[in-house]
């Protein structure tokens, strides 16, 4: 019986300045802005765009189809996710099955949360171990499964709510 082994490690990355990676990792085909960290452990994927500043912690999955913005916090065993199983199932290499994410400015990620394809809006901090099944639209912290909001951060601007 013999085995397929498939290594990536860092392959065609547009990195920013002053960007720390902690190997082993594997980034692939994303864009990671100035000044970010990038902790072991880590997958990136291709398309994924993370801004400046921002820091993900080890374990941390990064699927297609996801944006972060600057200097937020991706905790431990993050999990983002970009297939619902629309039909049932896995979309078994059908991409336009998939959906996407955005993660706003200033937002934090506890560790073991995971993000289905949403916007979660600047400002905002997502406990440890959430779900996050639906858009963030109104800055504050969110926490449980699914998350929901337990109280606004004081010093936030906040239009329109």
């Amino acid at each position: 019986m013999s085995a397929k082994i498939l290594t990536v490690g860092v392959v065609d990355v547009r990195f920013g300045v002053g960007v720390t990676v902690v190997s082993p990792v594997n980034l692939y085909g994303c864009e990671i802005g100035d000044d970010a960290f990038i902790g072991p452990f880590v997958e990136v994927q291709k398309g994924v765009q993370i801004g400046s500043g921002t820091k993900i912690q080890s374990h941390a999955f990064v699927c297609e189809l996801v944006t972060i913005g600057r200097d937020c916090f991706v905790g431990h065993g993050v999990m983002f996710v970009n297939d619902l199983f629309a039909t049932g199932g896995p979309a078994r290499g059908d991409k336009s099955l998939w959906e996407s994410t955005r993660v706003g400015d200033r937002v934090s990620i506890g560790s073991n949360a995971t993000i289905l394809p949403v916007t979660i809006c600047d400002d905002t901090v997502i406990g440890a171990g959430a779900v996050v099944t639906k858009s963030i639209t109104t800055p504050g912290i969110y926490v449980g499964n699914p998350a929901r909001m337990i109280r606004r951060l004081a010093g936030t601007v906040y239009k329109g709510v």
